[in-house]
C-alpha cells in the first residue's frame, strides 16, 4: 500500500493568513485543502495563488457541490485544482458532472459522504460512475455531538472499491495512526495543526506518526 497522504485543511477566511499557514506546514503535508468557507470567501484567485506558490503539492478545493456539478467544478480545475469535492447527497447526476469535469482536466473528483444515509450504496454507485476518492467526513457539528469517522471508515474500506479513501473529522496526533491502520489513504488534519502553538511542529509530528505506521 502506498504511503498515506496528509491533507492540511486551510479554514481561515483571510487570504494572506491562508497562504502564510500553507507556507509554514508545506514541508510536512502532501495536499492543501481550501476549506469550504475559505473558498466561498476567497474564490478561484486563492486556487491560482496556491498553485503558483506550491507546484509540487496537490490542491483540493472543498466545493461540496450540490448541483450543476460540471459547471461549478470546471473553473476550479482550470485554475489548478487537483481534486474537487461533491456531496454524495447531491445525487448521481451531479456527482457524475464533477467526475466529467475532473477527467477533462486530468484531475480527480471526491465524493463527500457527509450526511449520506446509505454511505455504502452511495460509495458503490459513485465509484461505478468513475469517482476517484471517497471522503469519509464527520463534520464539525457531528464532532461536537461526539461522533467520529471510524465506523464509516471501516464500512467503506471493507468494500474494496477502486478508489482512495479520505478521512476527516477531528483527527489528531493521538488518533492518526489508528486512522492509517483502518485503511485511510488520505488523512485530513485541520485544527490539530492550525490550532497548535507551532503549526509547523504539529504538522511534523503528524507526518512522523503517519510514516511510522
Amino acid at each position: 500500500m502506498a504511503k498515506p497522504l496528509i491533507q492540511m485543511a486551510l479554514d481561515s477566511l483571510d487570504f494572506d493568513q491562508t497562504v502564510a499557514l500553507a507556507t509554514l506546514v508545506a514541508p510536512h503535508v502532501d495536499i492543501f485543502e481550501i476549506g469550504t468557507p475559505c473558498i466561498k470567501h476567497n474564490g478561484v484567485n486563492l486556487v491560482r495563488e496556491l498553485r503558483a506558490r506550491f507546484p509540487d503539492k496537490l490542491l483540493l478545493v472543498d466545493l461540496k457541490t450540490m448541483d450543476a456539478g460540471e459547471y461549478e467544478a470546471t473553473p476550479f480545475y482550470a485554475a489548478g485544482a487537483d481534486i474537487c469535492t461533491v456531496l454524495g447527497v447531491s445525487g448521481l447526476a451531479t456527482c457524475a458532472g464533477v467526475i466529467k469535469a475532473a477527467n477533462a482536466h486530468g484531475a480527480e473528483a471526491q465524493i463527500d459522504l457527509i450526511n449520506v444515509g446509505d454511505k455504502v450504496a452511495c460509495a458503490r454507485a459513485t465509484a461505478e460512475a468513475g469517482a476517484h476518492i471517497m471522503g469519509i467526513h464527520t463534520g464539525l457539528d457531528a464532532q461536537a455531538a461526539g461522533h467520529t469517522p471510524f465506523a464509516d471508515l471501516t464500512d467503506i474500506a471493507s468494500l474494496g472499491l477502486p478508489v482512495r479513501i479520505s478521512v476527516a473529522g477531528g483527527i489528531n496526533a493521538s488518533t492518526v495512526q489508528d486512522v492509517v491502520r483502518a485503511g485511510a489513504n488520505i488523512i485530513v488534519v485541520g485544527a490539530a495543526i492550525y490550532g497548535a502553538a507551532s503549526p509547523a511542529d504539529a504538522a511534523r509530528e503528524i507526518r512522523e506518526l503517519v510514516d511510522a505506521v
